[in-house]
């Protein structure tokens, strides 16, 4: 079971990904929440080639991915969900949480930390907020990233599948947030009561620091309740404000060359 897990891994991450990244682009085209400034031919082909370099990058430096260190974990009794030995239909749910409440802390500490901040605020450059900017991440970052993901899954124990059932979940809601996608208001009020809605997240990107540094959740958004940095809506209303970073305007900036150069450089 354990080597089909890792087997297994790369292709269930592959097909949700794909799955949600068409799903996602349908309904931005079929009900659009806002109107795009700059166009999808010059977004979209940098934004999603971002993710060939993060991914090549990862899969270079950490051949077995955090399933691998799971399982190597789990056999050695390393981390507290294996000394505890609580059956799975424990662990697994409890793991998810503790991933969860791991990003969300890792997300504060990339906005508050002058030099990851340098790395993450690539993701915010994006001048438009759709279904791509969800995968619009420094390689930098990824890397780091999954340096803290191997070493909370070593210290909690997390089980091999409660970690593939948090990354599938991670990549799918990271890219349901970005969406451009209409949202009736009484669903949105429903679902952002235990997922991270587009509406909620949208604030995130603003191009007002305070409303910059909200909303940090990705799966779930109990934290940012918890902790108090949720922020409802934007103070001048979803279709009022602007997306982005006031440093980086210029539509060049979008290019992925530019992109990677991006925190190596000072503000233009």
């Amino acid at each position: 079971m354990r080597s089909g897990i890792l087997a297994a891994e790369p292709a269930i991450r592959l097909e949700v990904f794909f799955g949600v990244l068409v799903l996602m682009a349908l309904w931005e085209r079929v009900a659009p929440r806002r109107p795009q400034t700059v166009s999808r031919l010059v977004r979209w082909p940098n934004n999603l080639g971002i993710v060939i370099v993060d991914t090549v990058a990862v899969r270079l430096l950490f051949p077995l991915a955090g399933v691998g260190m799971a399982l190597y974990a789990a056999e050695r009794g390393w981390g507290l969900l294996n000394l505890l030995g609580w059956p799975v239909w424990i662990a697994v749910p409890l793991s998810v949480l503790l991933l969860d409440l791991t990003i969300y802390a890792q997300h504060v500490a990339f906005h508050r930390v002058p030099a990851l901040w340098r790395l993450h605020r690539m993701h915010h450059a994006d001048l438009g907020f759709d279904v791509t900017t969800g995968v619009r991440f420094h390689p930098l970052e990824i890397v780091l990233s999954m340096i803290i993901k191997l070493a909370a899954v070593v210290l909690l124990g997390v089980p091999a599948l409660g970690l593939l059932i948090f990354e599938v979940l991670l990549n799918a809601s990271s890219l349901f947030n970005h969406g451009n996608g209409r949202l009736p208001a009484t669903i949105d009020r429903m679902l952002r009561r235990i997922v991270v809605t587009p509406e909620m997240h949208r604030v995130h990107h603003s191009i007002l620091r305070p409303e910059t540094d909200s909303n940090f959740g990705f799966n779930l958004p109990w934290w940012d309740h918890l902790f108090g940095t949720y922020r409802a809506q934007p103070a001048a209303g979803h279709d009022g404000m602007t997306i982005g970073l006031p440093q980086f305007r210029d539509p060049r900036e979008l290019r992925l060359d530019r992109m990677l150069l991006q925190p190596f450089r000072n503000n233009p």
